[in-house]
C-alpha cells in the first residue's frame, strides 16, 4: 500500500521526472513523540512527520527524504474515524510525500490545494475522501 500511495502521488505531481528517494519508517508513539520533540519542539507523538531534503522541494527532480509514521496513532485514528488501517496509513504517506516536494498548509489556500491533491491521488488508489465530514455523527 505504501509503493502504492507513493507511486499514484508521484506520477500525479510529476515527481516522476527525476529520482525519488524516499525512506518510509514505520514507528511506536514513542518515537514519534521523540522525533516531534526534537524537530518541532512539541513532546507528543503525531501520526507522520516529513523530512525533506534540503533543495529538493518542488524543483521538478524527484522527491528525496524520510517519513516517519506513528503507527499506533495510525491505527488509533482510523478505528476512531471509522476508517480502514490500510486506507489511513495510505493517506498519511501521501501527505507525508506531498510535504516532501513543499507543500504545506499553513495558511487556508495552502491547506486546500493539498487536500484537494490528496483526495485526488487518494481516489486513484480507491480510498474514500479523508476530509469528507463524518454523516454518522448526530
Amino acid at each position: 500500500m505504501l509503493r502504492r500511495a507513493i507511486g499514484e502521488a508521484a506520477e500525479m505531481t510529476g515527481a516522476t521526472a527525476g529520482a525519488i528517494e524516499v525512506a518510509i519508517m514505520l514507528c511506536d508513539d514513542a518515537a514519534m513523540r521523540k522525533l516531534n520533540g526534537r524537530w518541532r519542539g512539541r513532546a507528543e507523538p503525531t501520526n507522520v512527520l516529513s523530512f525533506p531534503v534540503a533543495g529538493r522541494a518542488r524543483d521538478g527532480g524527484g522527491a528525496r527524504g524520510d517519513i516517519a509514521i506513528a503507527y499506533e496513532t495510525t491505527a488509533r485514528e482510523a478505528q476512531g474515524n471509522g476508517k480502514r488501517f490500510d486506507d489511513h496509513l495510505a493517506h498519511l504517506a501521501v501527505h507525508g510525500f506531498l510535504h516532501l516536494l513543499g507543500y504545506d498548509h499553513q495558511s487556508d489556500d495552502q491547506a486546500e490545494a493539498m487536500e484537494r491533491l490528496e483526495r485526488l491521488i487518494l481516489a486513484r488508489l480507491g480510498v474514500a475522501d479523508p476530509y469528507a465530514p463524518d454523516d454518522t455523527a448526530t
